[in-house]
């Protein structure tokens, strides 16, 4: 069913890969797309996308650009991708007068020490932690840390930076190697707040799942759990392969869920998708982080949604669009067919020259899409300076366990020539050594 009257802002820090799946979805409903980025504002409309350009790292003055925008325009839904986005929309919506998360909530979300002391305040399971300026060089024994501890920059994500520490010398190794992302050119130009600090907190030792959710006037729909295959015990924390439905016993997936709400409840997070990490132990569900953002990068394609018409399943964008505008089907349960994505990692940093085993790869039975998203002859950094996969797999079949061979499969079948950096030389620095010969 078209929908013309409708529009719907939606907030990204880039256009891209995701944003396309979007696009795709709205022009299935026949809904309006604005796309608020922080890309400059002084390029006139360089992609002819007609998007309002702002700046993300003030989103109260992010906000009140878009307001002024749409002024006289009905909006009639709101969305965001990725986490700087996030609180510019909350801000927007507020003034708009639209369902969405309050912006309080949302800036709680984007400092991992905030939200730490959120959990721990709500009686939630956490480890100690404490956040350190990242100079001087922190000396743990003064400061009472204890191993093994995990140290964060305070607003990175896709574990960006993070970095597990079981001793004094990994400690000071891993505080210089944040610190020096944290000082680097990129990082600093985002002008992300407190990258002059990181936070450091005991490891918690045990499984991994993620949860994709969905929060409807302070009710939380659980869309999927995923189990994370692949141990992340570090020292460095990269994803690969997420897997749904859950293998987990029936009892624990109830607790990932119970710990969900509590998480989204202290938080204060209302309306809107949610994405969320736990570590599961022996006997409790700790939460790691809560994001008031739908899962990221090309992993929506693993999630699709039984429709009212048998044999069209509708995927997640168009249920989150059809969520933000009030439009039927959007709590439609997810297919039941296992399926999952493989997040291909990045082996060592350097430049991407080549990929071999494309169709070997997506010859495997069960793999349903394979894309390489990076760029031949661009510049990788593997974790933990590193925030951006090669590619993504797909695979659906009749169990989990089988979508997790066929990932393994497929990824066996690939190969990469990543070649190392070269560094770069200043001309001011070539000329002098050129007139000291």
């Amino acid at each position: 069913m078209m929908h013309p009257s409708k529009r719907l802002l939606l907030f990204t820090a880039k256009l891209g890969y995701q944003t396309r799946s979007f696009e795709d979805a709205a022009r299935e409903l026949g809904v309006q797309l604005v796309y608020v980025t922080d890309r400059c504002h002084q390029l006139e409309d360089p992609w002819g996308d007609q998007a309002i350009a702002v700046h993300f790292e003030s989103p109260d003055v992010a906000a009140y650009a878009v307001m002024e925008a749409v002024r006289g325009q009905d909006v009639s839904g709101i969305l965001a991708l990725g986490d700087r986005p996030a609180a510019a929309a909350a801000y927007a919506a507020r003034g708009l007068g639209i369902r969405y998360n309050h912006p309080a909530a949302v800036e709680a979300c984007r400092s991992k020490l905030r939200m730490k002391e959120v959990f721990r305040d709500a009686g939630l399971n956490v480890p100690w932690f404490r956040s350190l300026p990242i100079d001087p060089p922190p000396e743990p024994v003064l400061l009472g840390i204890s191993f093994p501890c995990v140290l964060k920059p305070l607003s990175l994500s896709a574990s960006q930076g993070v970095v597990r520490a079981n001793n004094r010398e990994d400690f000071l190794d891993a505080a210089a190697r944040v610190r020096r992302l944290l000082k680097s050119p990129e990082i600093l130009a985002t002008r992300e707040p407190n990258l002059d600090q990181m936070v450091v907190e005991g490891y918690i030792a045990g499984r991994e799942v993620a949860v994709e959710g969905l929060l409807s006037d302070g009710v939380l729909k659980i869309l999927a759990i995923f189990d994370k295959p692949d141990p992340l015990e570090g020292p460095y924390f990269e994803e690969t392969i997420y897997v749904t439905p859950s293998r987990l016993p029936e009892s624990v997936q109830q607790a990932i869920e119970k710990c969900a709400r509590d998480a989204v409840r202290a938080l204060g997070l209302s309306h809107g998708p949610v994405h969320a990490e736990f570590r599961i132990t022996d006997d409790d569900v700790w939460p790691l982080e809560v994001a008031p953002r739908p899962i990221g990068g090309l992993c929506a394609r693993a999630l699709r949604f039984s429709f009212d018409v048998p044999g069209q399943p509708i995927g997640l964008e168009e249920l989150l669009l059809r969520h933000a505008l009030e439009l039927p089907a959007w709590d439609s349960p997810r297919e039941q067919i296992s399926s999952g994505v493989m997040m291909i990692p990045v082996p060592k940093s350097g430049v991407l020259e080549g990929v071999a085993g494309e169709e070997a790869a997506r010859s495997i039975p069960g793999i349903t899409e394979m894309s390489i998203t990076a760029r031949l002859h661009d510049a990788i950094a593997a974790w933990p300076e590193g925030s951006s996969y090669l590619g993504f797999l797909f695979a659906r079949e009749d169990t989990p366990e089988k979508v997790e061979r066929a990932l393994r499969e497929a990824h066996q079948k690939l190969s990469f020539a990543i070649t190392p950096n070269l560094p770069v030389e200043h001309p001011a620095t070539r000329r002098m050594t050129n007139q000291g010969n």
